[in-house]
């Protein structure tokens, strides 16, 4: 069993990004809304996160629900961070 950091930082793992996400799902449904997505991005003390919170939801949120739930909305979030808040979210080799 593999012990994952979730303290934020700027290079991590899928999984790892994943359970940074999780700490955020306030409802615990497991699933992340834009005002969640906010909260995490604030942890990061990312500039203007409200605006970025809605950039990502409008990028990732591919059915309009408001949620980022399913592993393509996770894939676009996933390349919305790499691509806009310059973070490094590789695979995991394991």
């Amino acid at each position: 069993m593999r012990c994952i950091d979730v303290q934020p930082s700027n290079e991590m793992t899928v999984d790892e990004f994943k359970a940074w996400l999780r700490r955020f799902d306030a409802d615990h449904d497991g699933r992340i809304n834009q005002e969640e997505l906010k909260e995490a991005l604030h942890s990061l003390r990312v500039r203007f996160g409200w605006w970025k919170a809605r950039q990502g939801m409008k990028e990732a949120d591919c059915n309009h629900d408001g949620q980022i739930e399913n592993a393509k909305e996770i894939e676009k979030l996933v390349n919305y961070a790499q691509k806009r808040l310059h973070m490094k979210i590789y695979q995991s080799d394991w």
